[in-house]
């Protein structure tokens, strides 16, 4: 016959337990995530509409970003590095629903000029579109 074994349950906080220290850092402070999720337009603003020279492009763009927290990022330069945001009246596409009224669009260049453009919650950007061919927005030319 089988013995029933009572588990202990375990406390989520006490002297001995503590959250990760990540959860406790302003997302500024934390290296960012990036989440391909939400890429919205499956034909022209897609990572299979990439040639494999863009691919690995935003792949190591990708990389060298993560290992920099938003604060350094903020401090690249737009064309570099760093993003600049996006007036949503600049975009010739539709905003998915998801993606609220408060919410900021901004790009990184992940070769040359080519924009990865989504929005940032908390340290995870979100890339809605990849602008490879110039024609998500309007570039004020």
């Amino acid at each position: 016959m089988s013995r029933k074994r009572k588990f202990k349950v375990k406390p989520t906080t006490g002297p001995n337990v503590k959250p990760h220290p990540s959860l406790q850092t302003p997302p500024e402070q934390r290296h960012p995530h990036f989440s391909l999720r939400y890429i919205s337009d499956k034909k022209r603003f897609c990572l299979s509409s990439c040639e494999t020279n863009e691919k690995a492009a935003f792949a190591e763009r990708l990389y060298r970003l993560s290992q920099m927290t938003w604060a350094q990022i903020r401090q690249q330069d737009r064309h570099g590095l760093g993003y600049e945001k996006i007036p949503r009246s600049a975009l010739k596409t539709k905003i998915p629903d998801h993606i609220k009224d408060d919410v900021g669009i901004v790009a990184f260049r992940f070769q040359g000029l080519k924009a990865m453009v989504g929005y940032k919650i908390g340290h995870v950007f979100y890339i809605v579109w990849l602008d490879r061919l110039f024609k998500l927005y309007n570039h004020g030319k």
